[in-house]
């Protein structure tokens, strides 16, 4: 049987695997589902549209699957929010369920979320990504894997963050920003490439070059964007530069630019 604390709620109808603790004062709506091995701490509230994986920790007073600050949204009619294994979130984290795609709002694994971050409605969060404290993600908007989100970023919505990115701190993000970068500013620009996040995931100097150099003949070469991209897949056929060229013929709001 699950571990309830008496003040908490569980409705009838949410599914509790038998090994989930709940905490004081928490609630948790019917048709939420709860997988093996979470802990659910304090205060917090789970919404019927939610469904956890394995092994995830909520702590006090997040609220996961909320209704989504959408004024077009009609109460009843949302996707749900479909969560991983193996995540950490933190105090006051906010996530809303979906409304308009069929996926819903969906977060991956091993993601860590640090205290009142938000990820706004439909919004795709793959694996091993760290939102710092206030991080925000407006409704639409896909993180990759791997990435860094500052504290105070706040990403507008329908952009996306290519994989191993990170975000400087108080950083607006109004367009698309490709794998592998660092980009900082009041609106986003790349300052140069996320080599601590790269060289703690086990890429080679030679990796690294092939990137550098891609992001140089995307940038810099003056070619036009789709004659820099075949360029590159002539040139340089490694994964990690067509990950870059993938990302950047998928762009539709378009890229930040380079400082």
């Amino acid at each position: 049987m699950p571990r309830i604390h008496p003040s908490a709620i569980v409705e009838d109808g949410a599914e509790l695997h038998e090994t989930v603790s709940v905490g004081p004062c928490s609630i948790i709506e019917r048709g939420a589902v709860v997988g093996e091995g979470c802990v659910i701490d304090s205060n917090v509230r789970i919404y019927g549209f939610a469904r956890l994986g394995r092994f995830n920790r909520v702590c006090h007073g997040a609220t996961l699957g909320s209704e989504p600050q959408d004024l077009t949204y009609t109460p009843g009619k949302g996707k749900p929010l479909v969560i991983g294994d193996h995540n950490h979130f933190k105090e006051g984290v906010n996530i809303s369920h979906g409304i308009k795609e069929a996926h819903g709002t969906v977060i991956g694994d091993h993601n860590y979320l640090m205290t009142y971050s938000h990820v706004g409605h439909d919004c795709i969060v793959g694996d091993h990504n760290i939102f710092a404290n206030t991080a925000t993600l407006a409704g639409h908007v896909t993180v990759e894997h791997h990435c860094f989100l500052s504290g105070h970023t706040a990403t507008h919505q329908f952009c996306r963050i290519g994989a191993y990115a990170m975000i400087a701190g108080v950083t607006g993000v109004p367009r698309d920003v490709p794998p592998y970068v660092l980009a900082d500013g009041h609106r986003a620009e790349i300052v140069g490439l996320n080599v601590v996040g790269m060289r703690r995931n086990g890429f080679s100097q030679q990796q690294r070059t092939a990137i550098k150099r891609a992001y140089r003949i995307i940038y810099k070469s003056g070619l036009r964007t789709a004659d820099a991209v075949q360029r590159l897949r002539d040139e340089e056929p490694a994964d990690e530069v067509e990950r870059i060229c993938a990302f950047v013929e998928g762009s539709k709001r378009g890229l930040i630019d380079h400082r």
